[in-house]
């Protein structure tokens, strides 16, 4: 059953890197291989659930009789029940997500900041976007700064080459800006909310091995980039909403990013998933809107309103995303996942070393069950080198691959970023600032 499951979850992966050539949409393969992987599983798995397996509440019900007779269905619920509850949660959170975006580029509010950014040089203007991805995503999560900066490169760059350049550096600089703060990458959260790291720690030895892993890849990337960037064109949407007044702008901008910006505050107080957050922000933000569109005439109205930016939410993203999570998922359930965790564990003895290929592994597969069986593997203290090398190695390894964090996944989908195309033009880069910057932290953990 495992094999069969690996063999169709390449496959899958094979098809979604071959979307061009197979002009097969990527949503599709990774929906078909999420659901085939459940179903074999699903068909094949024993008769009882493991004992070590049974949840705690479950435990309590059965008021200390042997669970050994629990059937498969209850096992088959348990699981996938958690399963969907950790995909539903970071799809709520995408789609939120995506929609203040929307929203906020609809009141045109994202045109103040493209206003400002006066570079016209392509490298100055990838070091700008660059640095800021980086700053950006130690506050917000990688995949929030991602959509963000997307949306404004599609206002800057107007070539879709170049475009492409700068979006993958995104996708690198989001990753390495979430690696050295507690908020910035949901495995650094899970290695916090562990006790595993400390807050003010995690800063200052990641720190300089996360701007490493930024500052190769802006000047390999920028060496292929030459010229000015022609004059911004006036989109035609501009001109549908040539009503929009400065205030409406402004407000849009500010309450919007604001919003963005409390989803962190709202987890570190509430300790609620960060989804609800985000529902919270798009709430506040669509009671404004409904406030502000009485200001409107009916044209301006009827395309900034939240129904109209919900309908430009580009949802095949969302359904690969779904597909993903679903395949990857029930690489979990068989175990596939610990047993990668112990195969890395035997073949490598140093610590570090292990960190390292659970970085690159990470490209492959999500990170977040990685560094879940991390966790349960290993009992150092908190603050132990190994954590600090895992924090950052999780983080920033998914950038290796087009697929391998969610701010790639998000680039991807926004974008229709080509498998073969990153791997070919932005990985050498994203694997050259990975080594680097782990290289950095090494040395940083040993001297200090």
């Amino acid at each position: 059953m495992a094999i069969l499951v690996v063999c169709i979850f390449l496959l899958g992966y094979a098809a979604i890197a071959l979307e061009h050539p197979l002009h097969i949409n990527k949503a599709a393969s990774a929906l078909l291989i999420g659901v085939l992987c459940w179903s074999i599983y699903v068909v094949n798995v024993d008769s009882l659930l493991p004992s070590e397996s049974i949840p705690s509440w479950f435990r309590v019900e059965m008021d200390g009789q042997d669970p050994s007779h629990l059937s498969r269905s209850f096992a088959i619920e348990h699981q996938h029940l958690i399963q969907t509850g950790e995909i539903a949660s970071i799809l709520f959170f995408l789609m939120g997500a995506m929609t203040i975006v929307e929203l906020v580029d609809a009141h045109e509010g994202f045109a103040l900041i493209t206003d400002l950014i006066r570079a016209r040089d392509k490298r100055k203007l990838m070091w700008i976007i660059g640095v800021t991805t980086f700053c950006l995503s130690a506050v917000l999560d990688n995949l929030t700064t991602t959509i963000v900066i997307v949306s404004l490169l599609r206002k800057l760059v107007q070539d879709r080459e170049d475009r492409l350049r700068f979006i993958g550096l995104v996708v690198i600089a989001a990753n390495a800006g979430g690696a050295w703060t507690v908020i910035g990458d949901v495995t650094t959260t899970m290695l916090w909310i562990k006790h595993k790291i400390g807050t003010t720690e995690v800063m200052y030895k990641l720190l300089l091995g996360s701007i490493v892993c930024l500052i190769i890849p802006i000047l390999g990337i920028g060496w292929s980039l030459k010229g000015k960037l022609p004059e911004r064109m006036i989109e035609k949407k501009d001109l549908d909403r040539e009503h929009i007044k400065p205030w409406q702008q402004r407000l849009f901008l500010g309450v919007g990013l604001a919003a963005l910006l409390a989803v962190p505050v709202f987890k570190t107080f509430t300790h609620l998933p960060p989804y609800m957050g985000m529902m919270l922000s798009l709430s506040c933000l669509w009671v404004i809107s409904e406030f502000v569109s009485h200001t409107m005439d009916e044209r301006t109205r009827s395309s900034t309103g939240v129904l109209a930016a919900l309908k430009r939410v580009d949802f095949s993203s969302v359904l690969f995303f779904l597909g993903i999570l679903l395949a990857v998922g029930s690489l979990s359930a068989i175990g596939i996942l610990d047993k990668t965790a112990t195969w890395l564990d035997g073949q490598f003895r140093d610590h570090h070393l292990i960190a390292v290929m659970i970085g690159l592994v990470s490209a492959v597969v999500d990170n977040v069950p990685l560094v879940a069986a991390g966790i349960e593997m290993y009992s150092m203290p908190i603050n132990d080198d190994f954590w600090m090398m895992l924090a950052y190695c999780a983080g920033t390894g998914g950038s290796c691959l087009i697929i391998g964090s969610a701010a790639g996944v998000a680039a991807m989908g926004m974008e229709r970023i080509d498998f073969i195309w990153y791997l070919r033009k932005i990985a050498p880069w994203a694997l050259a600032g990975y080594l680097s910057g782990a290289i950095v932290v090494y040395l940083q953990i040993e001297m200090l």
